[in-house]
């Protein structure tokens, strides 16, 4: 197998959704988090939902609740309906993935991280991967779900972007709430990489109180896969992401 790891993948710190601080009126991956980022040139991780018109919009949640004044489900609402919702707590927009990748200009890395209800539907994948291809900047994809993975990897050249590291978000355990959608099989499958015949990561994104564990430090010391490892908020967890990973993914604070 032949693995993308380039330099910029784990040189920089990584902002966990941009370098967002509430208390100034700056949220999570909005344009201003980005801008925060660049500025002080960390990389930025971010994540992206579909609309209702199929565009990738720059929004973690499924819902919008949480992060606007508006209700109900991304998914049910266009890319210019969306674009028009302000960030509660804030002054900023939910962006367009394209606007974003505008926004950025290759200045930083960028880690995509494609969200999913683990439903089969490959639409924002695709739409994710379109935009990709067309960015000159050092840009990397990532999900949860490994049929999204699989997909963008067997679709690489048809997208464009066999150039583009893609991995795999993962930790060690899928037994609290947000995980009961799925079965147990597919619980098992995930904590123990059993999938990796079919998504082979180029990188692994792995979440930090989880280390170490036997899998990423195998894929690490074995196979060569750079490790990130999220979400990195203490002193504790630096040191433990220092030992057992290449980079963190940070929030609340700024590493030197």
């Amino acid at each position: 197998m032949s693995i993308l790891r380039p330099d910029w993948l784990t040189a920089r710190p990584i902002a966990h959704r941009g370098l967002h601080d509430r208390g100034k009126g700056v949220i999570e991956n909005s344009a201003s988090a980005a801008r925060a980022a660049i500025e002080s040139q960390y990389a930025i991780e971010c994540d992206v939902q579909m609309s209702s018109d199929g565009e990738a919009m720059v929004f973690h949640d499924e819902t919008l609740d949480r992060l606007t004044t508006a209700k109900g489900r991304v998914d049910e609402r266009s890319a210019g309906e969306l674009s028009n919702i302000v960030l509660r707590g804030g002054g900023d927009g939910i962006m367009t993935l394209m606007d974003f990748l505008d926004l950025i200009n290759d200045s930083v890395a960028l880690i995509i991280e494609i969200k999913s209800e683990f439903s089969g539907d490959m639409r924002l994948a695709d739409r994710t991967g379109q935009l990709a291809s067309a960015y000159d900047g050092p840009l990397a994809l990532k999900s949860f779900d490994p049929a999204i993975m699989a997909h963008l990897r067997m679709h690489r050249e048809r997208l464009g972007i066999a150039h583009v590291p893609l991995g795999m978000v993962a930790e060690a355990h899928y037994d609290h709430a947000e995980w009961n959608f799925l079965g147990t099989a597919q619980k098992q499958s995930l904590a123990h990489f059993l999938h990796w015949q079919e998504t082979q990561p180029d990188f692994l994104s792995y979440g930090v109180r989880d280390l170490p564990h036997a899998v990423p430090h195998l894929l690490r010391s074995a196979l060569g896969l750079p490790v990130m490892t999220w979400t990195v908020r203490t002193p504790e967890q630096r040191e433990t992401a220092g030992r057992w990973a290449d980079q963190i993914i940070f929030e609340g604070w700024r590493p030197e």
